[in-house]
């Protein structure tokens, strides 16, 4: 049976070229783009071809043949929006351009895509880094310190629900820059689950671990340190996934309120002058990138949570 599932996506990847082969483009197509779908399909199948092979060989490749089946539905599904658009164009083309014109689209506007999120991550990451740290800051003194707690604790509850976006206004009016303004509200966005997931995990750290440190003589920042903050990981790198999927959203508005670049700024630039095949580009652009930052983060917390069993994957 695994050898026949290890040629399932090839042979879909061969009806979605064989049909973007034969069928012509729609009549009512007029635009010219450069034949990259039919390339894309192409480099796929000699990939998935090759791995089948490997497998049917040595056995091995057995992630790739436990993905077969999904990737020969994305490209049958690939192939079923390519007639509906490209060959038959049973939807409107300007709204839902075709695989072709969105790979004509990364092929051609590459080096300003790239350039566009490179700003996006500079914004991101820098709206992350102070949200993660004044979330872990306020998390520790809330969990930690009585007196801290009192004068805190209601500030949180009050401001923290309140979503980033709604203090665009106050963010426009109290930074010089929307640059600024962007990495404040990304930070806001960020601070708030830090903040309560930190608080949430030192809480519930077991009082037997503190005991034990005060019966080895530990100083109260090492308690915190050496117990506290490790034993509250857990519910920390939550916060922090949770922190960094809230940043996403608020990145994105916020580069459609001013900024100047960045892939927000340009899927809303693009929508503006009717470059849907653009807006798709950037879409995809966007799914790659944080699908790949949520990737490293998650690489991380397994590094930290490694004695840790039953945690989600990604």
């Amino acid at each position: 049976m695994a050898p026949l599932r290890a040629f399932f996506a090839p042979l879909a990847i061969f009806i979605t070229l064989i049909l973007q082969l034969l069928l012509p483009k729609a009549s009512t197509i007029t635009a010219k783009s450069e034949p990259w779908f039919t390339d894309l399909l192409l480099i796929a199948l000699g990939l998935t071809v090759g791995l089948a092979l490997y497998h049917l060989i040595t056995s091995k490749a057995q992630r790739y043949v436990y993905k077969s089946y999904f990737i020969g539905g994305v490209f049958l599904v690939l192939g079923l929006y390519n007639l509906v658009t490209l060959k038959y164009a049973l939807i409107n083309p300007l709204f839902f351009p075709s695989p072709e014109s969105i790979l004509d689209v990364l092929v051609k506007d590459w080096a300003f895509l790239l350039k566009c999120l490179a700003y996006s991550t500079r914004l991101l990451f820098l709206g992350l880094l102070f949200g993660i740290v004044t979330g872990l800051v306020t998390g520790i003194l809330i969990g930690w310190y009585t007196k801290w707690n009192y004068w805190l604790s209601p500030v949180v509850k009050l401001f923290g629900p309140i979503p980033s976006t709604a203090f665009i206004p106050v963010a426009l009016s109290a930074f010089a820059t929307s640059f600024q303004a962007s990495v404040f509200l990304i930070a806001l966005s960020t601070w708030f689950p830090i903040t309560i997931l930190t608080n949430s995990g030192i809480v519930n750290v077991k009082k037997q671990f503190f005991e034990v440190a005060d019966t080895m003589g530990a100083s109260n920042v090492q308690k915190i340190f050496k117990v506290a903050i490790p034993g509250a990981l857990p519910d920390i790198f939550v916060g922090i996934f949770n922190g960094i999927c809230s940043s996403f959203i608020t990145l994105m508005t916020a580069e459609m309120i001013g900024v100047k670049y960045g892939i927000g700024w340009y899927i809303n630039w693009q929508r503006q002058i009717m470059g849907y095949a653009n807006v798709y580009a950037g879409l995809l652009v966007i799914a790659i990138s944080f699908s790949l930052i949520i990737t490293i983060f998650f690489k991380i917390r397994d590094h930290f949570l490694r004695w840790q069993k039953g945690i989600i994957q990604w």
